[in-house]
């Protein structure tokens, strides 16, 4: 190869062009990194997908757009989102139905009277919820981040977003980047907001993906300059949306004494051979939660599940959550080594995608894991080079 490029100013653009179509055996593609100016770098698709869980909250706090634009930053294939409700029926990315723990909502006297306790998948819950405030006294109020061992110096800067916020911060990437939004909690989303127009909560969250030109299979060319996954836990709420969207869905799989919120079916049964060849027509993949796929106990990882293979031969995608990199989430077995983590859950599980709070680590874990040397300098002008012969190419194409 060395000498080859050595060689190569001394061709002139005829001789290129000759060698380039001549070479029958090879198919010629632009590499993704170097298109021509005004397009975007495509979605990878080749390696299991670094999916932004909240962003990077592990920098930020959750689901706010620096979060996501850092996510972006650092490399995530698709930055993923909370779906959930305000009072006036206007769609909001936030985690959990009430607004305590990650807000300062407590702090404000006239909102003292909004707090309520409702039943929640079966359980009582007292705090202040999404459902009970307009969008405007949303926006009113400043996020904080979950975790008082992560990075408090951004509390009180940021409000929270919409979803179409969320999907504007995707769309105006300077690359391809999808989004992996969940339905969450559409049961009791549905007990408390009532729409105008008589649609329901997934109906609202599908035109807004439509609005926004969001469309096609897994893999399909619509799919690919706009990719998305929809999530969630509500079996229902997957085969609803299917018929009225045919973007790929992924079924969110609970701990193991959690039942389904809709459909009060237990882990077993949802994860069984059967279920699995009933689900697979509504859905490309599970995302269940990492220690149902690989038990812990007192932090030490036990044997794996048959879970992920079991998946994979009904054709199923897998996509565990959650990746953390403090010590209290990385298990003993990995030497509090996050890359080590990775390397297991990706190398000898096999994943298909990982939910991380920390997108960087994962982009480098695969950069520097991937089979071409980023810093190999004849791979680098090797690359140069085809790009400026796609370039050249470009306009006899038909």
């Amino acid at each position: 190869m060395g000498k080859f490029l050595a060689a190569a100013p001394c061709f002139t653009i005829p001789m290129l062009v000759l060698l380039i179509v001549g070479c029958a055996a090879r198919p010629f593609y632009p590499l993704p990194s170097r298109l021509p100016e005004g397009s975007r770098q495509p979605l990878q698709t080749t390696r299991p997908y670094n999916i932004a869980h909240r962003g990077s909250n592990g920098e930020f706090p959750e689901e706010t757009l620096p979060a996501y634009k850092r996510a972006i930053e650092e490399g995530a294939d698709f930055i993923e989102t909370d779906v959930l409700s305000s009072k006036d029926g206007v769609l909001i990315c936030f985690h959990d139905v009430t607004l305590d723990q990650t807000t300062d909502v407590g702090k404000y006297k006239k909102f003292a009277n909004r707090r309520r306790t409702y039943d929640v998948q079966g359980v009582n819950i007292t705090g202040f919820f999404t459902v009970d405030f307009t969008l405007k006294e949303l926006q009113s109020l400043k996020v904080k981040q979950r975790y008082p061992f992560r990075d408090q110096q951004h509390n009180g800067k940021f409000s929270i977003i919409t979803f179409e916020d969320f999907i504007a911060i995707a769309l105006d990437a300077p690359r391809v980047v999808g989004i992996y939004p969940e339905i969450k909690n559409p049961v009791f989303i549905n007990q408390r907001v009532k729409w105008r127009d008589g649609k329901i909560f997934e109906d609202k969250f599908v035109e807004i993906l439509k609005k926004h030109g969001y469309k096609g299979s897994y893999l399909s060319k619509d799919w690919l300059r706009q990719p998305a996954f929809i999530q969630s836990f509500a079996p229902t709420s997957i085969i609803h949306v299917s018929n009225l969207t045919d973007l790929p869905q992924i079924l969110l799989i609970d701990d193991t004494t959690i039942p389904t919120q809709d459909t009060n079916q237990t882990y077993w049964e949802i994860t069984s051979d059967s279920y699995f060849n009933y689900i697979k027509k509504y859905v490309v993949g599970i995302g269940p939660w990492k220690d149902t796929i690989v038990p812990a106990v007192n932090n030490y990882m036990l044997t794996p599940t048959d879970l992920v293979t079991r998946a994979h031969t009904h054709n199923l995608q897998v996509h565990p959550y959650t990746f953390r990199n403090e010590y209290n989430f990385v298990h003993f077995n990995f030497h509090q080594d996050s890359y080590e983590e990775f390397d297991y859950w990706i190398n000898t599980i096999r994943v298909d995608g990982i939910f991380t709070d920390f997108t960087g680590s994962l982009h480098h874990f695969k950069k520097w894991t991937s089979n071409l040397p980023p810093n190999d300098t004849e791979e680098q002008n090797a690359s140069d080079l085809l790009h400026k012969i796609s370039v050249m190419l470009n306009p006899y194409r038909s």
